[in-house]
């Protein structure tokens, strides 16, 4: 805007906000979101940059410094070639120690449990997304398990598989499917932390999904429907393109929460029965080798973050280029 003096002069009044005015729709979300990335940036990159700090030095285990001298990649480098297994309470891979190497045991369980709280998640959400009596009294009998805190449930499933109390042990032992004591081994214990995580969480994949089914264009339907489409045509070719996005960002923020599993282990078994990632940080800083448990650590962030990475260029192709 702009407007005259006495003399004749033509002077500018831009209004302060007019920049912001001319902002398109994506660059004024991305400037409100601005001070929450910068905080939560600060608080996710500094530990981060801490922790690989530290995984550059030895161990110490006597002593009052907590880290030995500065040893660059050294602790990578024995991590990844197997040469410091002997020293952590689990290896962190072996592959003669499938179900009691960390590694192993976290990508068994994440894609295992991702997988059919997917599957599971996904016939929830259509079910809940019909027109039916009772659907309300449904949809809170789905998502009670989700409300259930991890040290409940991971009781739970201790005392359904306890040889001495629970009732499924001798059945299941008499099929040939577990042991007589199966919180004690390593597989037996792995399957039940995985039935007990798909019991919990595929409640939260059926929320997510159900959000992105009832986002879906109900008029395409009608079309379909005019068009003589079946009930498998409209779902091959309208519901799951449309619900695809839904089920990646659940399957994502899923996979992520798998691979830093601890609680549910420790709780149902022993982190030194299923050692997960996770668990082999906390028992090597609990033995005072921070050093070890530092590199454990970034090793598993840096895993996740690659994950998160196939994701995204995953949604970018779903999204025709876009992304989150």
């Amino acid at each position: 805007m702009a407007t005259e003096t006495g003399s004749g002069q033509s002077v500018s009044l831009t209004s302060p906000g007019s920049w912001v005015e001319s902002l398109s729709d994506t660059q004024f979300a991305y400037l409100l979101l601005t001070p929450c990335l910068l905080v939560f940036g600060v608080i996710a990159f500094w530990p981060l940059f801490r922790t690989f700090q530290m995984s550059l030095h030895a161990d110490l285990l006597y002593g009052a410094e907590r880290l030995g001298p500065f040893v660059g990649l050294e602790n990578y480098v024995e991590l990844l070639t197997g040469e410091r297994n002997a020293a952590l309470p689990r290896p962190f891979f072996d592959p003669n120690q499938i179900f009691t190497s960390a590694l192993t045991v976290t990508i068994i369980f994440t894609v295992v449990s991702v997988f059919f709280e997917t599957l599971l998640g996904f016939g929830q959400a259509l079910i809940l997304n019909q027109e039916f009596r009772g659907r309300r009294w449904a949809r809170v009998a789905i998502i009670l398990p989700w409300a259930v805190p991890i040290v409940i449930q991971g009781m739970i499933f201790f005392l359904l598989f306890q040889p001495t109390i629970g009732f499924l042990v001798e059945p299941l032992n008499q099929l040939g499917i577990f042991s007589s004591t199966p919180q004690a081994n390593s597989l037996d214990s792995l399957i039940i932390v995985i039935v007990a995580d798909v019991w919990k969480t595929s409640a939260f994949m059926a929320l997510i999904i159900l959000a992105g089914l009832q986002s879906i264009d109900r008029s395409l339907y009608d079309v379909a429907d005019v068009a003589g489409a079946s009930k498998f045509e409209r779902f091959r070719t309208i519901t799951l393109p449309l619900v695809l996005p839904s089920v990646l960002v659940a399957m994502l923020f899923r996979t992520i929460g798998a691979m830093r599993v601890f609680g549910l282990i420790e709780t149902v078994s022993s982190c030194s029965t299923v050692p997960s990632l996770s668990c082999l940080v906390i028992q090597a800083f609990s033995s005072s080798r921070y050093a070890s448990a530092a590199t454990v650590a970034f090793v598993t962030a840096a895993i996740i973050g690659l994950v998160v990475s196939v994701y995204i260029v995953k949604f970018a192709d779903v999204e025709g280029g876009g992304g989150f």
